[in-house]
């Protein structure tokens, strides 16, 4: 692609809508008598160890208070910033109540197992939170990319191996398709998993027996990892779910349809093998601040290795603060 063609394109950004975004926050505060904090994952997203730098960014130095209730919403991410996640906010608050509107899936699940409440409505869910993972080692899709492989699945391999009476040992065939390093850490993986369930089930629940029984419930009793567990199931694993207020659950809705908006993927063609990604990933907001990741960077084509390739990354986190009446994004830097 020459630089010219480039110049001539003007690249589609993102909305800011933070106006809009405090005056819901701020109505949910009201509604619930109690302080909000959001953490707003889109699709295009993930939980990871950045945004509790984040998080604890945007809650500064301020010191303890008695509850706070949490607004999660994402697919899932990174089990160990999920931990890391809760840890800080039982630092800054002494109980937490989580209000879970839409999906609140994997590793957002176990940022829910940290909660005292879980707050459930009529389209809410959690997930199974068995391990997957892409590892270095990892077998590839038709475009290239690395893909997960989950426990689940290598256990069930091994079962219909054992069901079919294929042979004694299945491992020489499932090395020709699974690296042995992979499955070594998959195993890793799920001890890690319910290791982190447990310690976060510990914040609230004493009975030790009872943290291990939905751990390992979450861990290995559910066929797929995107089983959703409604309110309903949840409650018959042990966990304290209650209803979530109708007046909150529709200002949950109305917010979350302005982070979509802001969050909807803005690209930008320059020809068939180059287009420019801006899209907000993660948002995470109080009354007074937001902070969010802002995706911005060039995708190229390289056809010899059949996958897209970054380019020119200026991708990074942003501090939007009221300013003689405006809403101003600052750019961060958080590594």
């Amino acid at each position: 692609m020459k630089p010219s063609t480039k110049s001539k394109v003007k690249i589609q950004r993102p909305p800011i809508l933070t106006a809009k975004t405090q005056k819901l926050v701020t109505a949910l505060q009201l509604q619930l008598k109690l302080p909000v904090l959001v953490y707003w994952v889109s699709t295009g997203g993930s939980i990871c160890q950045n945004d509790v730098i984040a998080m604890s960014r945007l809650l500064g130095q301020a010191r303890r208070r008695p509850q706070v209730a949490l607004f999660l919403k994402s697919d899932g991410g990174n089990p160990e910033a999920a931990l890391r996640f809760v840890h800080l906010l039982r630092q800054k608050f002494e109980r937490l109540t989580l209000l879970a509107p839409f999906e609140c899936a994997s590793a957002a699940t176990m940022v829910a197992l940290g909660a005292n409440e879980i707050h459930m409505g009529p389209t809410s869910y959690l997930t199974a939170v068995d391990s997957s993972l892409k590892h270095d080692l990892s077998p590839v899709d038709h475009h290239n990319y690395l893909v997960s492989v989950s426990q689940d699945e290598v256990m069930r391999i091994l079962r219909l191996w054992r069901e079919q009476k294929c042979g004694d040992n299945p491992f020489p065939e499932v090395y020709k398709y699974l690296h042995p390093l992979v499955l070594g850490a998959l195993d890793r993986s799920s001890s890690l998993s319910m290791r982190i369930c447990q310690e976060l089930l510990s914040y609230h629940v004493p009975n030790r027996a009872k943290a291990l029984k939905i751990s390992r419930a979450l861990n290995y009793d559910y066929p797929s990892h995107s089983y959703p567990i409604t309110a309903r199931e949840a409650r018959k694993l042990g966990l304290n779910v209650q209803d979530l207020n109708p007046t909150a659950d529709e200002l949950l809705r109305d917010l979350n349809h302005v982070y979509s908006e802001m969050a909807h993927a803005r690209n930008t063609d320059y020809d068939t093998q180059n287009y420019h990604n801006g899209e907000i990933c993660n948002i995470l907001e109080l009354v007074g601040r937001q902070v969010f990741f802002q995706v911005d960077k060039d995708w190229h084509y390289r056809t010899e290795e059949k996958r897209w390739i970054p380019m020119n990354d200026q991708s990074g986190w942003y501090l939007c603060a009221e300013q003689a009446g405006k809403w101003k994004p600052e750019k961060i830097f958080i590594r």
